[in-house]
């Protein structure tokens, strides 16, 4: 019983630190830029939401992982999947909060884990939206020449 009883908490712990990771994309402006802008095509949002899966699953299938290791696995991605180069020296940011909640959940961290998530979702940036200037045939639309 104890051995389900730890499988069950492990994975609770688990989902604690994909919660972690999705905290740390979601409220990173450029994934936020490029997903609320189309950069990912029609399902930028759902690439958003596998990008989450397969950062927590990189951290997991990869031992003693460095900063510029994640770092350059997550550039990858938003350059293949939403066309998007990160050159506004956030990425080692985010990379460096993901990379503590690593640390916390391997520690069995997980109060201070759970703070480290709160404390992101509390200070969510609004969505920044990035508008195209009006079409010609916008322009045109009110009837007037």
């Amino acid at each position: 019983m104890s051995v389900t009883s730890n499988m069950a908490a492990s994975g609770d712990s688990r989902a604690l630190f994909t919660d972690g990771v999705r905290a740390a994309l979601q409220t990173w402006p450029v994934l936020q830029i490029a997903v609320d802008n189309g950069f990912g095509g029609v399902y930028g949002q759902e690439k958003a939401d596998w990008l989450v899966d397969v950062v927590q699953q990189y951290f997991h299938d990869n031992a003693n992982l460095k900063q510029y290791e994640v770092e350059d696995f997550i550039s990858t991605l938003m350059d293949q999947e939403f066309h998007t180069v990160v050159d506004d020296g956030s990425l080692p940011q985010v990379c460096v909060q993901l990379m503590q909640m690593f640390s916390q959940w391997q520690q069995g961290a997980l109060q201070q884990l759970s703070l480290s998530i709160q404390s992101l979702t509390l200070k969510e940036t609004p969505k920044a939206k990035v508008a195209a200037p009006p079409t010609q045939s916008d322009s045109d639309s009110d009837g007037e020449i």
